[in-house]
């Protein structure tokens, strides 16, 4: 009986998120023209489509990370004592209307119902987060800690950001969008 209800819950959990990176609405970078000047340089694009989806601590750094997954989902509040980098580049299984592969990253702080609507946001606590990931994106959650951003194209989808947000330069500070449902408690400023 108990091995029923964990494969059961497993099952369950897995359909929830099978459209955590589906084509719906907040899904922005589905649509996004990926040619952008260099953006992806000469580096080889991981092609990996599927998610991560997480509830600990060391499952998320290594969906993060350069060997990890293009979109993480997280399944409650999650908190480090360590700074964060999301790295790496990402296609999200998608090909736009030239039949290119789509760059992707995105960081899910929220679960949904098989309608995707959102029913959870969740909260990722770090000192910092630094975005090396191109076409990033952070949805439905809150992040506390200062954010680094590295990378033109990086965007907040209802999502609040409880600190600073520094950019690396001039570029990615003007490709940088939000939504009118996202905010951002502290500063905006280009790092020298």
């Amino acid at each position: 009986m108990k091995k029923t209800f964990i494969l059961l819950l497993i099952v369950s959990l897995i359909f929830a998120f099978a459209g955590c990176g589906g084509n719906d609405d907040t899904d922005e970078g589905a649509d996004n023209d990926t040619t952008t000047d260099g953006a992806i340089g000469d580096e080889e694009t991981d092609t990996e489509t599927t998610a991560s989806i997480v509830d600990e601590e060391a499952a998320f750094k290594s969906g993060i990370s350069s060997q990890g997954t293009w979109i993480i989902c997280t399944l409650k509040d999650l908190s480090f004592d360590e700074d964060l980098v999301l790295e790496g580049n990402f296609t999200n299984g998608k090909k736009d209307d030239a039949g290119n592969d789509i760059v992707q990253r995105k960081i899910a702080l929220y679960t949904q119902d098989e309608d995707r609507n959102v029913t959870n946001r969740f909260t990722l606590t770090a000192p910092k987060l630094t975005i090396n990931s191109p076409m990033a994106s952070i949805q439905h959650g809150t992040f506390e800690g200062d954010l680094y951003v590295s990378q033109d194209n990086f965007k907040l989808v209802d999502a609040k950001i409880d600190g600073n947000v520094y950019f690396a330069n001039d570029s990615a500070k003007s490709t940088f969008e939000m939504d009118a449902e996202s905010s951002i408690t502290g500063t905006q400023e280009v790092e020298n």
